[in-house]
Order: C-alpha cells, then structure tokens, then sequence
C-alpha cells in the first residue's frame, strides 16, 4: 500500500485551548520530524485528546499549526483532508453502513464531489482492509462488530486516505495485545517504508515507548516533557505527574514500565 510521497513536517506553536473558562492547553509548543513518531503521553485529564483535536481544527484554539510551513487554518478542507488523516478514540459510526463502505469514505478526498469510486480507489481500499484483517468482514454493517473490529474499520478508513500526517488518538484502546501489536507494527511499517509522519496519544506507556520515536509528556495542560522515550520514561516522572510507583526497564525495543505493588 502507497501513501503520498513521504510525511510532513508538523509545527504546533503556542496552542492554547479550553472549554468555557476552563484552560485544556497552555502554550503547547511541538515538532514532528517529517516520518517521526510522537506519542503524546499524559495523565487522564492531561489535554491529550484536545491536542489532538485541536491540531487538526476539530477544536477552537489559539496559536497555529503548520504543515510543511503552511498554515493549516488557510488550507481548504479537501486539501486538508488529504494531508491529514485521523482516527478517533470513540468516533461516530454512521447506521447501515457495511465496513468496506465505511472505509472507502477514506478516499472521499481523493475523487470529483460526487463521483463513483475508481479503480485505484477500491485497490487502496481491499488492501488496506486486507492488511488489518477486515476483509472477511467487508459485508458486516459495522454495527454488528466489536469494539476492536470497529478501532480497525477506523483506522482503516484513516489509512485509505493515504495522508503525509496520520493522527491516531488511543488507537489501541479497545484491542487486546496482539491486535494492538498488529495495528502499530502497521503504522510503523507505513511510517518506515513511505515516510508518513505519525502523531498520536497512547495510554499504555509501554507501548509508546516500544515505537514512538519521541513521546511528549504532558500535565495539567503543559510539555513537562518531551524527548527520546528513554528520556520521559523516568521513575521520577511517573511518580510526579501520574502518582505512580514505577520501574523503567530497558530493552531492545525501547523501555517498558512495570508497575511495583505497594509494600503494605
């Protein structure tokens, strides 16, 4: 599967968002390298799924963001959309809708308004389906599939796309090991074979710093952290911004944490 010629530069430049009165995000200033991985990690209630929708205009904010250097407030939306493709942590699935449809709505910004799939179309779509094990489930309304068959129909959809910049928030939330394993060694296939640049946030720390190349810590709205997965994943951190009793061990593929059971 082919995506658009290599990833894109991402500069998020003092983003500060909220709700009412309430401040989310202060000032978060990032950069993605153009084929980089970052895993924005945080408490619950940190921002991270805000930072996410705010980057990609979901959400009112201050600041900019840049793609490539150009302002994404100015781009239109089908050129957006085929910049940048994003998949949520608990999105709105249409009614009805069978899950090779579904995901062939991922090429909606590559067609004429209005004009039946092509070719090149369906290809992309049967292969990215092929690749996340959906294809025996092509004629399912996604009503009838579990949650983790419908996290893959979404980021299926996201892939089909076939973005410069792939946000993906909690995309392993409902998948156990092996799918959630299945799903990011994908990502980190696409990313290393075409370049695609990958912003995402991910509960599970472990998994972050197997294969995100940097992560960013974020608490009470701000960067605390940001860096080698080696470098934020510190005992110190977990124990200052989660509460947590942690252990860091290092591997070959990056650290994991390991939970210490209290003493007492």
């Amino acid at each position: 599967m082919s995506v658009l010629p290599g990833g894109a530069r991402v500069e998020v430049v003092g983003l500060t968002a909220g709700y009412g009165r309430t401040r989310v995000l202060d000032s978060v200033r990032l950069t993605v390298e153009p084929g980089g991985w970052l895993a924005v990690i945080g408490p619950n209630g940190s921002g991270k799924s805000t930072l996410l929708r705010s980057v990609l205009g979901f959400h009112p904010h201050e600041g900019q963001v840049r793609v490539d250097g150009v302002p994404t407030s100015g781009m239109p939306r089908r050129e957006r959309a085929r910049s940048m493709a994003y998949a949520a942590q608990a999105p709105v699935l249409p009614e009805g809708v069978t899950t090779r449809d579904y995901v062939a709505l991922g090429r909606t910004p590559h067609r004429p308004l209005l004009a039946a799939p092509r070719g090149v179309d369906r290809q992309v779509v049967a292969d990215v389906m092929d690749r996340l094990e959906l294809a025996a489930l092509a004629e399912r309304r996604l009503s009838t599939l579990s949650g983790g068959e419908q996290q893959r129909a979404v980021l299926a959809r996201a892939l089909a796309q076939q973005p410069r910049v792939l946000f993906l928030d909690e995309p392993t939330a409902a998948l156990d090991l092996g799918h959630a394993q299945q799903v990011l060694d994908l990502v980190d296939l696409l990313r290393r074979q075409d370049g695609l640049t990958v912003v995402s946030t991910l509960h599970d720390l472990t998994l972050a710093g197997q294969y995100a190349d940097r992560l960013a810590l974020l608490s009470d709205g701000r960067v605390v952290a940001e860096g080698a997965p080696a470098e934020v994943l510190t005992t110190q951190a977990l124990s200052t911004h989660y509460g947590a009793r942690a252990e860091v061990v290092h591997g070959p593929s990056g650290p994991a944490v390991l939970p210490i059971r209290s003493a007492g």
